[in-house]
């Protein structure tokens, strides 16, 4: 979140007269396990509340997994009680969740069989898997790079992914969800993938900028980010 979402607003300002200031509030989370998700999950509360002090125009709650392993459909129960959190302070503000965000931009991209590479665990990834086909994809192929530290997740090399990707059965796929995480760096082998396997790809990441610049009302594009920031799928601002 504090990584690649501000790096793709700035890339943005090179081809579009916004400019963004980034806010962050912290949940605390050091090993990816569903109790250590859960206690972070009850802490997002307290970060709306402190954000919403700075009369931010949009939220992001960046962390997938934690949303996923709360149970199908819980992203849309999590935004709609953020958002209050941030009525009741005065500070009124759409949150967006990577996990809902990753949903409905599969939906934009219209994709119905999937290609995903997460760094949790098997089991965590299962959840996530679950809560995708869920929403009415089907999964078919992923793998889990099993990464079980918070920290060694955001330190996770991208240059990996192409290769990681290669291994996988991607040609019956409609989309690629590169990285099924926000912490998990990846926009740096968006276009290597896009080229070696002819699919359009996304991430955790992208799909959040994607929202929120949409919940900003701008236009969603992004250079360098992959097709769902390219403009063919973009909505607000001008064309």
């Amino acid at each position: 979140m504090e990584t690649e979402i501000p790096a793709m607003l700035r890339m943005r300002e090179q081809v579009r007269p916004e400019r963004f200031t980034f806010h962050s509030a912290r949940m605390r989370m050091k090993h990816v396990n569903k109790e250590e998700l859960a206690a972070m999950d009850a802490a997002s509360d307290r970060c709306a509340l402190e954000l919403s002090d700075a009369r931010v125009d949009v939220l992001g709650y960046a962390c997938l997994v934690a949303i996923m392993a709360m149970g199908r459909g819980y992203h849309r129960q999590s935004q709609e009680r953020l958002g209050g959190a941030t009525r009741g302070n005065g500070g009124e503000a759409p949150v967006v969740t990577s996990a809902g965000a990753l949903v409905d931009a599969l939906k934009v991209m219209k994709a119905r069989r999937i290609a995903l590479v997460a760094p949790y665990m098997v089991p965590l990834t299962r959840l996530v898997i679950d809560y995708i086909e869920h929403e009415g994809f089907e999964v078919a192929d992923w793998r889990a790079l099993e990464i079980p530290d918070n920290l060694e997740v955001g330190r996770h090399d991208p240059g990996r992914l192409p290769g990681i990707v290669a291994g996988m059965k991607t040609d019956d796929v409609d989309v690629i969800v590169l990285s099924a995480c926000v912490q998990m760096p990846s926009l740096a082998a968006i276009a290597q993938v896009e080229a070696q396997t002819g699919k359009p790809v996304v991430t955790a990441a992208v799909a959040t900028t994607y929202a929120m610049l949409g919940a900003l009302g701008l236009e969603q594009v992004v250079p360098g980010a992959g097709a769902l920031l390219s403009g063919a799928y973009a909505k607000g601002g001008a064309a």
